[in-house]
This record gives structure tokens, sequence and C-alpha cells, in this order.
């Protein structure tokens, strides 16, 4: 968020930054987050929390949009459509944004799971209801039948469209993969393209597009667990490719906040009307977090600790300011449409804010990734002490067990770039093995590589606080056994 503060302030950038467009901002940021949100959860889990889901996602929203439009038109003095506009784009929740408040700590699990299901799935209740209270602040009257029917045939025709489209893309990429035409690279490009598609897609049929990309990645959550065999390195470069995506456009949704912030700050100033979009901004938050705490209290059974959990768990974050944003679309004054820009970030910030310090007293401490790096630190090193000490016993030409050494020596990330120069050189300047050295040297890093993954089998055991940063450097050596497994000869020698 400073980096997009500091953007809007560099004359070059901030001025040449093209207008925010939700349309945009949704469909290539966060459709394809929500999509990926999904793939890391079980469709069974989602069926067993289908009651909790409807709950959280449309009786819980509703409840919040009635008392915090009436809360706001009560205390701020203006329109009643106005009031509930502002209501229903408070009501969405941001699985990313609350993921980012509750770093370092343990959420707990069933507390956890109702944040999660409810911020993928309560989109397009908010949008249904946000179209309404436009549809009343511009005509002046609400139609219940036919809001009730655009919500219906939105939600269930975003389910039907995803799971059926979604499925129909995994059969024929699984008919792909069992064919002579199948092709990484080809593969991963539809895989990558899936979100956007869909979501656009269903827009074009006026069904839901975010309810859609959450089902779809619903339906390849299940593809994941029963075809990671088949061609197990397309499925890692999958994995690898969701998560580059995904922490690129988390920390992109925060610079955009960062941005617009400051650009609604500075283009706003502050005068005596700003009192009222501070104003407007902290009864929408206080609202929101009091209608969650005893909606958890009295329809969820939370106790009074897991109810706090729960209300300021509902962060709020880029689908906020997306949903404000759809407001220039619609014959909405200029005034209000800034008053709610204005009051929306405030909401956020304060959802941000709050919880940030509030949970460091109500959640446990959870391993810091500083204090993981400095224990997998020590592992690491007795790791790769382990593996050279097995090295050393072998019997190998000299140039062979030094390349080999100074292999492993790397993985304890800690040799110096003027050693990696020397070794360039000595590249450089001395023939390739040849075809028996370059097996012995897979053969020693094989040897190598057993014993660093016995002596992370043993410590896996014993260290079970980080167990995970554990399972994740063993990970790092299955990878670095299959760059040296590979051909004993040269495509030089071949043709030879």
């Amino acid at each position: 968020m400073i980096i997009g503060a500091l953007i809007f302030f560099i004359p070059i950038m901030g001025k040449n930054v093209m207008t925010f467009n939700s349309d945009i901002f949704i469909g290539l940021i966060v459709a394809p987050l929500l999509f990926f949100e999904g793939q890391a959860t079980r469709l069974n889990a989602v069926g067993k929390e289908l009651k909790h889901i409807i709950q959280t996602t449309v009786f819980l929203v509703v409840i919040c949009m009635i008392l915090a439009g009436f809360g706001v038109w009560e205390i701020a003095g203006i329109s009643l459509p106005l009031a509930f506009i502002l209501a229903a784009i408070s009501t969405p929740t941001d699985a990313t944004a609350m993921e980012s408040v509750t770093n370092g700590l343990k959420m707990p699990k069933n507390e956890g799971t109702f944040l999660k299901m409810e911020s993928l799935f309560n989109d397009a209740s908010e949008i249904i209801l946000l179209n309404m209270a436009i549809l009343w602040y511009i005509n002046g009257y609400i139609n219940y039948g036919e809001t009730l029917g655009d919500f219906l045939i939105s939600a269930g025709g975003g389910v039907l469209f995803g799971f059926a489209a979604a499925w129909i893309m995994v059969l024929f990429r699984q008919i792909l993969l069992r064919s002579s035409y199948n092709s990484l690279n080809a593969q991963s490009l539809i895989y990558i393209l899936t979100p956007f598609v869909l979501y656009y897609a269903a827009e074009e049929i006026h069904v839901s597009g975010i309810i859609a990309v959450v089902c779809a990645g619903l339906v390849h959550n299940a593809e994941a667990q029963r075809s990671r065999l088949i061609n197990a390195p397309q499925v890692h470069l999958g994995f690898d490719l969701v998560s580059m995506i995904t922490e690129i456009f988390n920390s992109t949704v925060f610079v955009i906040l960062g941005y617009m912030f400051t650009k609604i700050i500075s283009d706003e100033k502050f005068t005596n009307a700003s009192l009222t979009w501070i104003m407007i901004g902290i009864t929408l938050y206080l609202v929101n977090v009091l209608a969650r705490y005893l909606y958890g209290r009295l329809r969820l059974d939370f106790n009074n600790k897991s109810s706090w959990i729960f209300a300021l768990g509902g962060v709020h974050g880029a689908v906020t300011l997306a949903l404000a944003y759809t407001l220039a679309e619609y014959h909405v004054t200029n005034a209000d449409f800034n008053l709610v820009l204005m009051s929306e970030s405030v909401l956020i910030i304060l959802s941000l804010i709050v919880p940030t310090i509030a949970f460091r007293f109500l959640l446990k401490k959870d391993v810091t990734d500083d204090d993981a790096e400095k224990e997998i630190d020590k592992i690491r090193v007795e790791m790769v002490h382990r593996a050279i000490d097995s090295v050393n016993k072998m019997y190998l030409p000299d140039n062979v067990k030094k390349s080999v050494i100074f292999d492993l020596m790397a993985q304890k990330q800690r040799t110096r770039t003027r050693d990696f120069i020397k070794a360039w050189v000595e590249v450089v300047r001395h023939p390739e093995f040849t075809g028996a050295e370059k097996e012995l040297e897979m053969r020693a890093f094989m040897n190598a590589f057993v014993q660093e993954r016995e002596y992370l089998d043993m410590i896996s055991q014993s260290e079970v606080k980080y167990q995970n940063y554990v399972f994740e450097l063993y990970n790092e050596i299955l990878l670095a056994e299959t760059l040296v497994i590979g051909p004993t000869v040269s495509e030089d020698e071949e043709t030879d």
C-alpha cells in the first residue's frame, strides 16, 4: 500500500495511470484469485458447510445491509437509497485481506472455515443487493420480486455454469493428457486462462462470474487430487504457476488500494464535509462488526471469543473498492459518488487496522517467518554437512568431488558471489565432464540426497512445530534430485 501511495506522488507515473475500471479489476485480478482460492478448497468441505455458507452469504449479508443502511441514514442524514448503497458495498469480505491481518497468528479452524467460505461465496449477494439499491436510488422505488429473481438467476446460474464449464474443460484437459497431442505449455496455458474465460463468459450470459469461477476452482481441486501422478511435471508446474500468480495478484491488489486511497484523499482534500464520510465509514464498520458478533452468538452458536474473531475477521478490501467504483457507470451525482468512495475507504482502512491490533490479543501466536527461518537454517546446515560427509567417503575423481561439494554447499545458501564467479570461470575454462564422470557425479548427488532426506525424516518427527517448513525443505531436495537425474552423455556425444 505504501508503494501504491508512492506511485501516485511520482509525477510521470501518477498522472499517467489509467482511470480505475472495476470490471477489469474484478475480471483480471479478483476472479483468478477466487478461482485459485476455490481450488485450495475441497468440494466435500463445501458440501458439509453448505448450510453455514447460505447463512453467512445470504442471511448475514441482508441483516448487515439493513442495519448498516438504517444506521447510516439515521446518523448522517442522507437519503435512504444512498444509505443502502453504502451498506451494500460494505458487506463483502476479502479472504486475501483477512490473511494479511492474521500473519504470524493461529486462526482457529472452525472460525477460519466460516470466514473463508463466506469470502468465497458472498460476492454474488452483495452485487445483487447493490444493484437493487442503485435502482432504488435512480427510480425511487424497489422491485422486490425482480431483485429476488435476479439473485436466484445470478447465483444459481453462476453455480450451474461454473460447474458445467469447468467440468467440460477438465475433461478436455484429461483427454489431452492421455493423447499424443498433450503439450506441457499448452495445458498450462489452458489452465491459467480458465478463470478469465469463465468469468467473462458467465457475465456475458448474465449470471454471476464470481460464483462461476469459485465453483470452477472447486472442480479443479478434485481434478488435481485424482490426476497428480499422470503427469507429475505438469501438475508441479501448475502449482508453481498458481503460487506465482497468486502472490503477484495479491500484491497488486494492495498496491492498487494504496494508490486509490491516496488519489481519493488528494482529490477530495480535507474539509468540513470530510467529517461526514469519516463518520459514515466508522458507522458502517461498527454496525457490520456488531451485527456479525451477534449473528455469531445467536445463530452460529459461537462463544464470546469466537464471535469476536468471526466479527473482526470480516475484513474488507479489493471487492469493496471495486464495487464502489461501479457507481461511475450509473446516474449517481458526483458528490454522492465521492461520498461513497471516501466512506468505503475509511471502512476498508478500519477493517484492516482494528483486527491487526485486536487479533494480537485474541489469537495465539504462530511460528513467525523469522523464527522458522532461523530454525530451518540450522537444520539446513546440518543436513548439508551430512551429505558432504557421505560424498567425501565415496571414491570419486577430484574434479567431480569438488564440483558436487560446491553445489551441496550452495544448498546452505551461504556461498559468496566471488565463490560463484570462481566456479563459473572453472566451468568455462575446463572441458565438460565425460560420460563416465557425469554418471559418477549423478550417483554422488543421489547418495547425498538420500542422506539429506533421511535426516529430514528424523527431524520432522521431533520438530513438530516446524514440520511444514521441514517438508518444504524436503520438497527442495526432491526438486534438486530431478535436476541431476538425466542422460549421462551430452547431445554432442550422441551426435558423434
